[in-house]
């Protein structure tokens, strides 16, 4: 009792958190069941009847299978190889800045564009990316380049995607990096000056190994979601120019789920994709802590 008086704030905050996992993330996780039913809605959740693993062997052996898989996993792919380390620089080169004033004003103009919804941004993307009244084709034409329709050729649209979630997202995934840093000891800086380090050799040395914690972690987060694309990032830069290579296993769910009304299918998907989450969070976190003998890692 004498804990919780004196904790009874703290307390109260957990509470509200752990009744939001409570009701929104696990009571829900009933209704997994559905992926081995044949769901029908008059008949509800419990009265739908069984029909085992059959929507796993219609998913792997849909002739669209494959096409989404390689879809999502190179789109993921690129976004871990480009836009993962992308916050991670910015963080360290901001770190690097002197003037207070500048560095706050890049922050604050690099976090902006994550507060704009992906219907304006990728409106905005497709207009700047226009062949006739887009900036890019001005500065091609500066170069005398005729002008590309990018958004008309498939060859172009992971490039795109990659592209504008870094436009979009380089500022915000950069707070916790940049937190990371503020956080190392000054002293450390100091003593490295004295004997001689460089910019460069302070931040190989001292500022990278520093937030390899905090760059495991997130690291290991990400690819639980390897299987998942950003929807509505997707659904507005698609077209049907761009399908074959832009079709993602969320719009697909998005098509047959919400619109063909095949719930149990689109759960059985679903569920394929958190087991598949669950075994990438695993191995990364096991390969984490073989790498760095135990130091880092989720637990």
């Amino acid at each position: 009792m004498k804990t919780i008086r004196k904790h009874g704030e703290l307390l109260a905050l957990f509470l509200f958190a752990f009744a939001f996992f409570i009701v929104f993330k696990y009571g829900p996780l009933y209704g997994v069941v559905i992926a081995f039913k044949d769901f029908k809605v008059v008949d509800g959740i419990w009265g739908s009847p069984w029909v085992g693993f059959q929507h796993f062997q219609d998913l792997f052996q849909s002739s669209d299978f494959y096409r989404l898989l390689k879809n999502t996993l190179l789109l993921n792919f690129y976004q871990l190889l480009f836009a993962f380390p992308a916050p991670i620089i910015l963080a360290i080169l901001l770190n690097e800045v002197r003037s207070r004033y500048f560095q706050r004003f890049i922050q604050t103009t690099m976090y902006l564009p994550h507060f704009v919804s992906w219907v304006i941004m990728s409106g905005l993307i497709i207009y700047f990316l226009s062949p006739t009244t887009g900036i890019m084709a001005d500065i091609m034409g500066w170069f005398g380049k005729e002008p590309i329709f990018f958004m008309g050729k498939k060859e172009y649209f992971r490039s795109i995607v990659v592209g504008s979630s870094i436009l979009k997202d380089l500022g915000w995934g950069s707070i916790i990096y940049f937190a990371a840093l503020s956080g190392i000891n000054p002293e450390i800086q100091e003593s490295a000056i004295i004997d001689g380090a460089n910019r460069w050799q302070r931040i190989i040395r001292i500022n990278v190994p520093s937030i390899m914690p905090t760059i495991s972690i997130m690291f290991i987060l990400s690819l639980g979601g390897f299987l998942s694309a950003n929807f509505e990032q997707i659904i507005n830069l698609l077209n049907p120019v761009t399908f074959e290579t832009g079709d993602v296993i969320d719009t697909y769910v998005y098509r047959v789920g919400l619109q063909q009304f095949q719930y149990s299918y689109t759960a059985a998907i679903g569920l394929f994709k958190s087991l598949v989450g669950l075994v990438l969070i695993l191995g990364a976190n096991l390969t984490v802590r073989k790498l760095s003998k135990g130091e880092n890692g989720l637990w």
